[in-house]
């Protein structure tokens, strides 16, 4: 089969909410690009999430009848403060997540994303319910969150005392951000006053081959000095506090973890004029991925849209557009 393509809908998510576009024109549009899947965030565009109406699933099944896309990932969260006064206990968390699971099922996906920061305990007690629905479970690896960050080591060391084929990982491309992203540079620039320092500096910091992320712990868990030394305002505060989410590690970082990677986001910034992303190479990642033998989805996840300028048009279809045709053509050129 090889490498599949697909685009979470929250790539969207401006169109829907802004009701430009509804979830069957969302779903049309991508599988027009053609995309293998989709991938959904039910919170976001399925009324009643995790216990739909019977009327819900019946236009689910409708639009999954008229245009038969592949069925990528269900993207899930865990509220765990749903009152006022307490979080929820242990057993209602695991009883949250097994709503989520049996609703997975019943959509037709067999592969969840557990935000990242989800607790690794969750896990045993939901395995049952995963494996009677056939659906996996797996933490999103995000960058600011990644390999090295306490949670995510524990999350992952669960995961192998547990060795599932139903609990695994979705690593996604922010850990691999070559450059910083542009189009954040700018909105902080041009809308806030950014210090130029401090954007020369992160640039310089990118290009030699590490992030403000592993900078922290090389510092102690305190940021960065030189980066310290330059904020000067609230904006600089603001800018400098989003570098730490973009980290700039070797694919080699998944060595060994290649077998419990069950779905992949390909984060995307910004689609230049020349047809690639700003700050990823997706090359890169595809070929690692081909080589390790990897034959599910990789994910549009457009996070550009928030980083627009004001009464500047969000540029979603354009993007996710430019982003896919990026990814199947490599996936093409890899896959040879």
């Amino acid at each position: 089969m090889g490498i599949k393509s697909s685009v979470s809908l929250y790539s969207l998510q401006y169109q829907f909410l802004q009701g430009k576009m509804n979830l069957e024109d969302i779903i049309k549009f991508v599988m027009n690009l053609g995309a293998d899947g989709i991938e959904l965030l039910p919170d976001q565009m399925l009324h009643g999430t995790p216990t739909p109406s019977e009327e819900t699933y019946a236009c689910w099944d409708s639009l999954m009848a008229k245009y038969h896309p592949g069925l990528a990932c269900d993207d899930i969260f865990l509220n765990t403060n749903l009152y006022i006064n307490r979080t929820l206990t242990k057993r209602e968390c695991a009883d949250l997540i097994k709503q989520e699971i049996v609703m997975a099922h019943r959509l037709g996906f067999d592969c969840i994303r557990l935000v990242s920061f989800v607790p690794a305990w969750i896990l045993e007690p939901c395995l049952e319910t995963a494996e009677k629905n056939n659906v996996s479970l797996n933490i999103e690896i995000h960058g600011g969150l990644g390999f090295g960050c306490p949670k995510t080591d524990e999350y992952i060391n669960e995961m192998l005392r547990l060795n599932s084929p139903y609990v695994g990982i979705v690593p996604d491309t922010s850990l691999f951000v070559r450059k910083q992203p542009r189009i954040v540079r700018d909105y902080c620039t041009k809308l806030m006053g950014l210090n130029p320092d401090i954007a020369k500096y992160a640039d310089d910091v990118f290009a030699s081959g590490t992030d403000f992320f592993e900078l922290r712990n090389k510092n102690g868990g305190e940021m960065d000095p030189k980066l310290a030394s330059l904020i000067r305002s609230g904006a600089d505060a603001f800018y400098a506090q989003n570098l730490e989410g973009y980290e700039n590690r070797p694919l080699s970082i998944m060595d060994g973890l290649e077998k419990y990677i069950n779905h992949f986001h390909f984060k995307l910034y910004e689609m230049t004029e020349e047809g690639v992303e700003y700050s990823i190479d997706y090359r890169e990642v595809l070929e690692y991925l081909h080589k390790a033998g990897y034959q599910k989805y990789v994910s549009t996840e457009y996070e550009g849209n928030r980083w627009q300028l004001p009464d500047t048009p969000i540029p979603e279809v354009e993007q996710v557009t430019a982003h896919q045709k990026l990814v199947q053509r490599l996936i093409k050129e890899v896959e040879g």
